[in-house]
């Protein structure tokens, strides 16, 4: 995927290797996305940085005070996460940006450590139908949860995962087709990260650990 360049970007280098996850290890929110961008994170070589979906992304994080600043463009430009930590479901950039179930199952063990390590989320955001179905599948084989079915994906949704366990929110993920076709609108992902915010730094919610 780092072979093929867009005629924009034709003289970067691309960083074209997994990308890996990048916030704030202190997290109290935990964004789970897909997979880097052909010509965004896999250019740059940090999650949601250099294509559309990141410049949506990163203005609603600076609007609701997770982000020290509302654009994204490449390693060194100064942008630090304030109390969120972002990860994706594949850590390769796929080509026409679906993941397989087995890339998937190669990143997994990757994402698993990475939550034995966040302990103070309180709260995850998936991004997309796939991250929302990836975060419960490994809390399904991690035994917190007996099944999936009971929880539901919409938008802005929150599903409580048990006791002293991390809120889930579904949310559309901004993909340039959603967010051009305003399935997502700035509104509506606003709203999901002001609902992330009350919830982590709520009194009444604990901060938790993954570990087994």
């Amino acid at each position: 995927m780092a072979r093929v360049k867009r005629r924009a970007w034709r003289d970067w280098d691309y960083w074209g290797k997994p990308v890996p996850s990048f916030g704030d290890p202190d997290a109290r929110v935990l964004i789970l996305g897909l997979a880097p961008g052909a010509h965004g994170a896999n250019r740059t070589g940090r999650m949601f940085t250099g294509d559309s979906s990141g410049d949506f992304l990163y203005r609603i994080l600076y609007n609701t005070g997770f982000a020290t600043q509302p654009t994204s463009r490449a390693i060194g430009d100064g942008l630090e996460l304030k109390g969120a930590w972002i990860s994706a479901s594949a850590h390769c950039a796929p080509p026409d940006n679906k993941p397989t179930r087995d890339e998937i199952l190669a990143c997994r063990t990757f994402f698993e450590r990475e939550l034995d390590l966040l302990t103070r989320i309180r709260v995850v955001v998936a991004l997309g139908r796939i991250a929302f179905d990836n975060y419960l599948t490994v809390l399904q084989n991690r035994g917190d949860i007996t099944s999936k079915s009971s929880f539901r994906f919409a938008h802005n949704h929150v599903n409580e995962t048990g006791p002293g366990k991390p809120a889930l929110i579904a949310s559309y993920h901004p993909s340039q087709q959603n967010t051009s076709t305003g399935k997502l609108t700035q509104t509506m992902l606003e709203a999901v990260f002001t609902t992330a915010r009350q919830l982590a730094y709520s009194p009444r919610r604990r901060a938790t650990s993954h570990t087994r």
